[in-house]
């Protein structure tokens, strides 16, 4: 008898196993029927942007850049022309002043003035001219350097509004690799059998402190002219181109 309910014991625990093991096995299957990930449960992920690679900063561009090479001392974008007959006429330079002036177009501005270079010179002995780093002169500085000018060239005939207009016309900052106001000159040549005879001035240009270098290159070679600079009162003649001569 005691077998018998000992067998009796283990069927019976046997089918409630079974029955655990089924009901755990439905659950699962009803969860997710399909045996996919649920997806609610997977965190995000975060996609983080890469940052640019940082460049470094630029330089700051010093309001005390250092002067080209000529500037202020006869430098100036010069002109390259090819004519109509195959010639390309080159202008170069022109801007050279004397050692005297330490870079101030005197010639362009004692013309202007109607004055010759050595009145200009003398009257601007008086000047105390300001510093590079001083911004300016101060209103003080201006007006005793105003009367020392005009102390030498009134007598001329000049006024104070003229030498304001003339010296604000040809005011330029050398430090900063300018150049005062110019026109550039253009020029072509002249044929004659097959060869060039000649150049004739197309553009006189203006404000030319020398005379500039000029060059001929073409099908017969290449040539070297001579500019001759006329000085005026006259701003848009004033260092003007009159004449090329062959060499």
């Amino acid at each position: 008898m005691k077998a018998k309910k000992t067998i009796v014991t283990l069927l019976i625990l046997l089918a409630v196993s079974a029955g655990a093991v089924q009901l755990t096995t439905a659950n699962s299957s009803n969860a997710n029927p399909d045996n996919k990930t649920n997806e609610a449960t997977v965190p995000a992920q975060v996609h983080k942007q890469k940052k640019p690679d940082k460049k470094p900063p630029s330089s700051p561009v010093s309001e005390n850049a250092k002067p080209s090479a000529h500037a202020g001392s006869g430098s100036g974008a010069g002109t390259s022309v090819t004519d109509q007959n195959g010639y390309t006429i080159s202008i170069e330079g022109g801007f050279d002043t004397d050692s005297v002036d330490h870079g101030r177009p005197v010639v362009l501005i004692a013309s202007a003035l109607g004055v010759s270079a050595e009145v200009f010179r003398e009257a601007f002995s008086g000047v105390t001219p300001a510093g590079t780093e001083s911004g300016g002169p101060t209103s003080e500085q201006a007006q005793s350097n105003k009367a020392a000018l005009l102390k030498v060239l009134a007598p001329y005939g000049i006024t104070n509004d003229r030498l304001d207009e003339v010296s604000n016309y040809y005011r330029y900052n050398g430090s900063r690799g300018e150049l005062w106001t110019h026109t550039a000159a253009t020029a072509t040549t002249v044929i004659a059998n097959g060869k060039v005879t000649g150049i004739k001035i197309i553009n006189a240009g203006a404000g030319y402190s020398s005379a500039p270098a000029i060059t001929i290159t073409g099908p017969t070679g290449t040539f070297s002219a001579t500019a001759t600079v006329s000085y005026t009162t006259d701003f848009k003649t004033n260092g003007s181109l009159t004449a090329i001569k062959l060499n």
